[in-house]
């Protein structure tokens, strides 16, 4: 079932009495070429992505919840590829460049809204590293655009400009950033999957794999044994807790990460806005809410809650920038769960295990990178090489000195 403008106006017409479900819910048969282990935005992509580009099929896709429930529905929406460094650029690039085409693929509203990325400096420093990361950018072919004081102020003249502590002397302008409805990013993948043949199983929790002389068989589920020529492990937060049950240990830590949600309001903030003082972004969602968050708290915890510290830096960094916010009525908050690095970048490779494969350490930019995520683990998954985007992605680059640093997160992810 096709989407389309005459469609809607059928449907209207009789009742909307023609529409199916977006997708199957099938039961998990016993065994698939390929099992995406993770049902969240990254996990529904490469599903997508290997059975519509590289045309592979009997895939399934186990999810221990329901779709849309992970992270791929606990963020902030902003999709951006303002990155500096030559392992993160092209990449990010790459997945900009599939959301500017995602609806068209998936014949989803997904609701990309290029309304455009703007990180304020507060210093000259900040303005010189600022410059150096736009030209990077460019460099890349991604686009950049710095403004000085009264460049900000026509874009966002509500900013507290005049901060005796933290006074706004520009900002890096990347227009072509902006938010995207997370929760149809998930329900796009998912029926676009489901149209090329791959099984969504939900409420399929793995326990266990089963491995014979360093090969992996299978996977060992809530609802039974599923055998797998190949597996792909991609669960954000419960990275390190489902990847032990193969013996790993990961170079990941995992912390909740907050974020909040206003009352609705009528049209205030033009695009994304970042703090340069501190760690605050905010953009405004279609429905009218602020919509914004700040640092990770500073323990390992699997919980989807955090705890009142952040709550209250979030709270300053926000009325530090932008008084009037201290006006709006929180309307409600929640958790998701960082799979924190130790260079603050992902890794997307072969493990040591024949047929295992994994996806992970997304930090702050796993949805994001959700399209081209899926993308190039769908390529690894494959044909066994690291797409061009995603060489430096390696576990070795930990044991060689590689590690592409950045936010200069450093060993200790809570000391970002």
């Amino acid at each position: 079932m096709s989407y389309s403008g005459f469609r809607l106006i059928k449907e209207a017409l009789r009742g909307h009495s023609g529409w199916k479900p977006a997708w199957r819910n099938p039961e998990p048969q016993p065994g698939y070429d390929f099992v995406i282990v993770g049902g969240g935005g990254h996990g529904l992509a490469t599903a997508h992505y290997l059975a519509k580009v590289y045309r592979k099929s009997r895939i399934a896709v186990l999810e221990k919840g329901w779709i849309g429930g992970g992270n791929v529905g606990r963020n902030t929406t902003i999709i951006r590829s303002n990155y500096l460094l030559a392992g993160n650029e092209p990449f990010y690039e790459l997945s900009l460049q599939l959301w500017e085409g995602l609806e068209q693929d998936l014949n989803y509203n997904a609701m990309v809204s290029q309304r455009g990325v703007m990180n304020l400096f507060h210093s000259d420093a900040q303005r010189d590293a600022a410059r150096r990361r736009g030209n990077g950018m460019i460099l890349h072919g991604s686009d950049a655009e710095l403004l000085d004081t009264d460049g900000v102020r026509r874009e966002a003249p509500f900013l507290n400009f005049n901060n005796a502590r933290f006074p706004i002397k520009g900002a890096l302008m990347h227009r072509r950033g902006g938010t995207v409805r997370h929760d149809a990013v998930a329900w796009g993948y998912a029926r676009s999957a489901d149209r090329h043949g791959v099984d969504i199983i939900q409420n399929c929790e793995v326990t266990g794999f089963r491995i014979e002389n360093n090969k992996v068989l299978g996977v060992e589920t809530s609802r039974g044994y599923i055998s797998a020529g190949k597996i792909g492990v991609a669960v954000a937060g419960s990275s390190g807790r489902v990847m032990s049950q193969a013996g790993m240990r990961l170079p990941i830590e995992s912390h909740v990460l907050q974020a909040f949600v206003s009352e609705g309001l009528k049209p205030v903030l033009p695009g994304v806005i970042t703090f340069g003082a501190g760690h605050f972004y905010v953009s405004q969602s279609d429905k009218g809410g602020l919509v914004f968050g700040g640092d990770i708290d500073g323990y390992n915890t699997y919980a989807q809650r955090g705890n009142l510290p952040v709550v209250e830096d979030v709270c300053e960094g926000g009325m530090a920038l932008m008084p009037m916010i201290g006006r709006t009525r929180l309307l409600r908050m929640w958790g998701g769960v960082m799979d924190m690095s130790m260079d603050g970048s992902p890794i997307i490779d072969r493990t040591q295990i024949d047929g295992l494969y994994f996806n992970g350490g997304w930090c702050y930019g796993g949805f994001k990178a959700t399209p081209a995520s899926g993308r190039v683990f769908a390529h690894l998954l494959a044909t066994d090489t690291p797409h061009e985007t995603a060489t430096a992605y390696r576990f070795d680059r930990f044991e060689k000195g590689l590690m592409i640093d950045e936010k200069g997160v450093g060993a200790q992810p809570n000391l970002h």
